[in-house]
C-alpha cells in the first residue's frame, strides 16, 4: 500500500511522508467515523500545520481517514477501493478488478508503483554484471507467500522449485530467486536447498536486495500469484512474465490476472520458459497524467509523469 502511494507521488516528483492509520481507541471506536473529532489514527500525524493539501489515502482503513480529511476541505486522492461511497473523495484510482465505477473514478490495469523506466534502466546498469552469466539467459523468480487467500508451504515450495529447475535446464538458463517476508521459514528452506542443488542463487533477506535488478535484467520472470503489486511491478519490465498459481482463491486477483492474460502480458507457469513478444505494461504514468488533469495540478509538474 505504501509503495503505491509513494509510486504515484514519485511520478510527479512530489515530496511526501507516510502517516500510519491505526484503529481508534477508547470510546471513539464505537462512534461512526463521521462523528469522530479526528480521522482514526491520524491525530498526531495530520493537523492544520500541513504545508500541502494533497493527500493520498490507501485501501479501506485509509479511505475512512481520507473521507474525514476531505470533509475538512483537503484534496484527497484515494488509491484502491475505499469501501465507502467514492463521492467522498476528489478522485479514486482503483483497478478494473475492484469492480467500482463513478465520475471521479479512474481504473488501472496494474497496481500503482514506482518502478519507472528510468529506475529499471538504472537497476539494469547496477545489476547486470552481477546477475547475468555471459552466453546464458537469466530465469528469475519473485516468490511471495501465504496471505489469507492463498497457501504457500513446504509442498508448494517443492513444486515451484521443481518447475523452475526443469524450466532452467530446458533452456540452459541461470536461475535466481528472491523471497519475501510472507514466504515463511519452512518454504524458504526448501527453496534454498533446491536452488543450491541446481547451481542457482537465492536472496532471502538482508541488504542489497536484487528485486529491481531481477525485473530489469531477467530474460524470463516467474511470479507467484498472491500479490497484485508484485505482478504489476514484474510486467513493467521487458521480460515475458509467467505466473505460478497457488492453492486458494481470490476473485479480485483472478480478475486481475485475467486482464493481464488478455493483454498478452502474462502466461501461466507450468515448468517451461518460452519466449514471446511483450511490451512493458505500467499504467501508473497514465493515472498520474489523468490525476493532474482532473485536479488541475500545474503544468510544471507534468514533466515528471
Amino acid at each position: 500500500m505504501r509503495s503505491q502511494a509513494f509510486g504515484l507521488a514519485g511520478y510527479l516528483s512530489l515530496p511526501g511522508r507516510f502517516c500510519a492509520v491505526q484503529r481508534p481507541s477508547g470510546l471513539s471506536r464505537w462512534l461512526p467515523s463521521r462523528l469522530r473529532r479526528n480521522p482514526p489514527g491520524m491525530v498526531a500525524d495530520v493537523d492544520g500545520s500541513e504545508v500541502s493539501d494533497l493527500f493520498f489515502t490507501v485501501a479501506g482503513k485509509g479511505g475512512t481517514a481520507g473521507a474525514a480529511l476531505h470533509r475538512r476541505g483537503r484534496t484527497v486522492v484515494q488509491i484502491q477501493n475505499p469501501r465507502v461511497p467514492c463521492d467522498r473523495f476528489d478522485l479514486v484510482i482503483a483497478n478494473h478488478h475492484d469492480e467500482i465505477e463513478g465520475p471521479n473514478v479512474l481504473l488501472s490495469r496494474t497496481a500503482l508503483h514506482g518502478l519507472t523506466a528510468a529506475r529499471l534502466r538504472a537497476a539494469r546498469d547496477t545489476w547486470a554484471g552481477r546477475l547475468r552469466t555471459p552466453g546464458r539467459p537469466l530465469l528469475a523468480a519473485l516468490v511471495g507467500g501465504a496471505n489469507g487467500r492463498f497457501r504457500f508451504g513446504r509442498d508448494e515450495a517443492q513444486d515451484l522449485a521443481r518447475h523452475l529447475i526443469a524450466a532452467a535446464r530446458r533452456i540452459d538458463a541461470s536461475l535466481f530467486l528472491t523471497t519475501s517476508r510472507r514466504t515463511g521459514e519452512e518454504a524458504t528452506a526448501v527453496l534454498r536447498e533446491a536452488v543450491a542443488t541446481a547451481g542457482g542463487q537465492i536472496w532471502t533477506g538482508g541488504t542489497d536486495n536484487p528485486y529491481a535488478g531481477l525485473i530489469a535484467c531477467s530474460d524470463f520472470l516467474v511470479v507467484t500469484a498472491d500479490s497484485v503489486s508484485m505482478v504489476s511491478e514484474a510486467v513493467a519490465g521487458a521480460a515475458p512474465v509467467y505466473v505460478y498459481r497457488l492453492p486458494g482463491k481470490s476473485r479480485r486477483i483472478g480478475l486481475f490476472l485475467k486482464t493481464l492474460e488478455t493483454c498478452g502480458r502474462i502466461r501461466r507457469f507450468e515448468g517451461k520458459a518460452l519466449d514471446w513478444p511483450v511490451t512493458p505494461l505500467d499504467d501508473t504514468p497514465l493515472m498520474a497524467r489523468e490525476m493532474c488533469g482532473r485536479l488541475g495540478i500545474p503544468d510544471c509538474l507534468r514533466g515528471y509523469v
